[in-house]
């Protein structure tokens, strides 16, 4: 038998190792990395890691689906007068892996193609008058660029990647030739056992993390028989589940573990005897210490920016649907991301899309009588093309200027909105500002990406007075109701602690004004605005949350927050 192979001495290279170990199996990684030297020599040095024989390909921005599950060719219908049809980028990978740059602009569509690829191992095309099946085994490197506040990759791809990392502490140099190493691993991997006890530890691992999604437990398991392979057992033991929490859950997780202090405090009291050899509470013990040390070695690996998210209790950037963060996705005729082409008419100002109409006349040109070079083209062979744009994102900034602690919510809110402002230079967003005081609300900025103008307004806003929060409220729904119609993305941001003694008629009376205030968040509720409540009371009150729960939106209590905290939070709330 062959001396094992020795683990790399970093996740990264580890992760190509286990991918080339078993890539079908594991289904790809997720490759967390901007475009820069460290990508190019992990990528270079998965491709050693792979067989000569496994292909490798890249899939373009926005491949139409055509291109990526086949169709008709086009060229070749036409020159033999009968239908022709070509294999798409995924059957052109079977067997190998497929790399996808830029995954977090991958539209929802494309990702289902590729989950059902991944998830069956084959592709079918069924459009233009054709059926055909073809194999697509195949491994999926997606490389994630985007920062916290842009799209995520869509959940239903990275929930079949089995592996994640982080290649913001990649090594400068990787191993040298390990293919040999390699295909020794992958003989050994069906020998390798793994014991209920060591399942266990790694589901209870996950749960601790907030990684709550089936798949990933059972890619850990898969990914601790590969490592064990790698090492040469055969059977999995600690440093095999170690190995997986860090590639499986680190960066997938969702919530901070348990600390030891909080592991005491919630201790159950000893049970009476001790459990003997054999007992069954004996070997639950023993999987419930595996599953607390493998939530340490989570702990230590979790990267700096989400293990800061996490600890201010903010949701870190995950998969899902991302409308509102830069702008919801709206419908064009003639600009924006090109979807697809679907039938249409061309004389109602769609754009025609020259290629997929002669596709979908191909088949037909036999029947119609074509003679010569000619193309017979039916109207209902018009293909038009679809069109999808961002709009605006408009932050409303609503702040509770009554009080004595005014200044201190004006100050987080300065802060908020100018690190916002710096952030809309880039993407071109907007921010707006209302207070309310007093007996009313007033709009003190309306929608404007100008630093100066913020600042200017922000440094003359006054406090103290009574709190009409409804009157508030109100004006911010209109202001986001306007945005809306005007095409752009609306979210409200309120900083109060949710005590109205104001109502909408200008009275004071804590009852009435609480009724309205409740009434006027159940309107933004209606109007599904995305909204934020920040508390900003000394101590989080039951006040603002049960306004954030009647307005649908995020409730976040910051007693002491500063301005980087609350741009995290607006972030957050564009996110859900």
């Amino acid at each position: 038998m062959s001396a094992p192979a020795t683990p790399p001495h970093s996740d990264a290279a580890l992760a190509a190792v286990l991918l080339a170990i078993d890539p079908f199996g594991l289904g790809g990684v997720w490759v967390r990395a901007r475009v820069g030297p460290a990508l190019d020599g992990w990528t270079a040095f998965l491709r050693s890691c792979l067989s000569a024989e496994m292909p490798v390909r890249r899939l373009p921005s926005h491949v139409a689906d055509d291109r990526l599950i086949g169709g008709i060719d086009l060229a070749a219908t036409l020159r033999s007068g009968r239908t022709v049809v070509e294999r798409g980028l995924l059957a052109q990978s079977d067997g190998g892996v497929l790399v996808v740059p830029m995954a977090e602009r991958m539209s929802g569509a494309t990702a289902s193609r590729l989950a059902a690829a991944l998830d069956t191992g084959t592709v079918t095309a069924e459009r233009e008058g054709i059926s055909a099946v073809w194999p697509a085994r195949l491994a999926v490197v997606a490389i994630d660029e985007g920062r916290d506040d842009d799209d995520p990759v869509p959940a239903a791809l990275l929930d079949r990647l089995g592996l994640a990392i982080d290649l913001a502490a990649a090594p400068e140099r990787y191993p040298d030739d390990m293919t040999g190493a390699i295909e020794r691993a992958r003989h050994r991997l069906p020998e390798v056992r793994i014991a209920d006890r060591e399942r266990e530890a790694l589901c209870a691992a996950g749960l601790a993390l907030g990684v709550d999604s089936l798949r990933m437990a059972v890619c850990a398991l898969k990914i601790a028989r590969c490592h064990a392979a790698w090492s040469g057992r055969g059977t999995v033991d600690g440093a095999d589940l170690e190995a997986a929490v860090r590639l499986v859950y680190a960066l997938r997780a969702t919530q901070l573990p348990a600390g030891p202090e909080d592991a005491a405090a919630e201790e159950p009291p000893p049970p009476p005897s001790p459990p003997q050899e054999g007992d069954p509470s004996s070997e639950q013990a023993t999987a419930d210490a595996a599953g607390d040390r493998l939530v340490e070695v989570a702990r230590a690996v979790l990267p700096p920016d989400l293990l800061a998210r996490l600890a201010a209790g903010l949701a870190p950037r995950r998969p899902g649907n991302s409308a509102g963060r830069r702008g919801e996705g709206a419908a064009s005729r003639r600009r924006g991301r090109p979807l697809g082409s679907v039938p249409g008419d061309p004389r109602r100002g769609d754009r025609l899309n020259l290629a997929d109409t002669l596709r979908a006349a191909a088949p037909w040109q036999r029947l119609r009588g074509r003679q010569g070079a000619s193309v017979i083209v039916r109207p209902e062979d018009f293909r038009v093309v679809r069109y999808k744009h961002r709009s605006e994102s408009v932050t409303v900034f609503v702040v509770d200027a009554s009080g004595s602690s005014a200044l201190h919510r004006l100050a987080e809110a300065k802060g908020a909105v100018e690190l916002l402002l710096a952030e809309c230079y880039v993407r071109r967003d907007q921010v707006a500002l209302l207070a309310f005081r007093g007996a009313e609300a007033d709009l003190l900025l309306p929608p404007t990406r100008s630093l100066v103008r913020a600042k200017r307004m922000l440094a003359g806003l006054p406090g103290g007075g009574g709190t009409p929060l409804a009157s508030g409220l109100d004006m911010a729904a209109g202001l986001a109701r306007a945005v809306r119609r005007e095409g752009r993305t609306p979210s409200l941001v309120v900083l109060t602690d949710g005590r109205a003694n104001i109502g909408r008629d200008g009275e004071p009376g804590r009852e009435a004004a609480g009724r309205d205030a409740t009434d006027a968040a159940r309107r933004i509720a209606g109007d599904s605005l995305p909204a934020l409540v920040l508390d900003t009371s000394p101590r989080p009150r039951p006040e603002a949350a049960e306004l954030a729960a009647a307005m649908a939106g995020l409730y976040l209590p910051l007693p002491q927050a500063d301005a980087a905290a609350v741009s995290r939070a607006v972030i957050a709330a564009r996110g859900r």
